[in-house]
């Protein structure tokens, strides 16, 4: 069972709705989650274990407090938030790497990184408890698979680019997570009424004598 990079965006998009986040925030996810898929690695099982920890529950308890040397939220931090608080402060790595520490599921991280890298023309260095990753934005090096959770992470710019994977252009989601994701999507889908019902084709009905 494959899929299509767009498919992939599509549903990452509506399960992240669909498991409480705002729709920008689920444009964020589907477009990460499209990302990490296009450079081999599982976006689909990294956003499905980021969405079975319930964290829009109480978002503003995950997301992460940028006037501190170090972000951090009240609890671990979210990688969606986190990730669009480092796009919207990318600026700031021209002076300085920015940490975040205690970071649920930070694969989610990676694009986010990427879209920095992109935006200053540079390599980026991410490191996630001894783990490092570099991008340009474009490829990617990764030598060990990132932690499901990191006590401290660390984003800033230099490294040079060694081994890459060829872009992909489908996914290979395994097939529990991607019904998992789909099951976060259904909710996002309004309730037929019985006007729908009676409106939908093939009702049954007819109004001939």
């Amino acid at each position: 069972m494959n899929f299509s990079l767009n498919e992939v965006e599509a549903t990452a998009k509506r399960a992240a709705r669909g498991a409480g986040y705002s729709w920008g925030h689920a444009e964020e996810a589907a477009k990460a989650t499209r990302w990490l898929c296009a450079q081999g690695l599982d976006g689909t099982g990294a956003l499905e274990r980021l969405l079975n920890q319930n964290l829009t529950a109480s978002p503003e308890s995950h997301a992460p407090n940028t006037n501190e040397c170090i972000w951090a939220g009240q609890k671990a931090l979210c990688p969606l938030m986190a990730g669009a608080a480092l796009s919207d402060c990318a600026l700031q790595l021209n002076e300085a790497a920015i940490s975040l520490k205690d970071v649920a599921v930070p694969t989610l991280l990676l694009p986010f990184a990427a879209n920095a890298a992109r935006l200053l023309k540079a390599c980026a260095t991410i490191e996630y408890d001894g783990t490092v990753a570099i991008t340009d934005g474009y490829s990617l090096t990764l030598a060990t698979a990132v932690p499901d959770h990191a006590q401290l992470v660390s984003i800033g710019l230099g490294g040079t680019l060694a081994e890459t994977t060829s872009p992909r252009s489908r996914a290979i989601p395994d097939p529990l997570v991607w019904a998992a994701l789909n099951q976060f999507a259904h909710r996002t889908y309004a309730p037929a009424t019985e006007e729908s019902r009676l409106r939908g084709a093939g009702s049954g009905l007819s109004d001939n004598d």
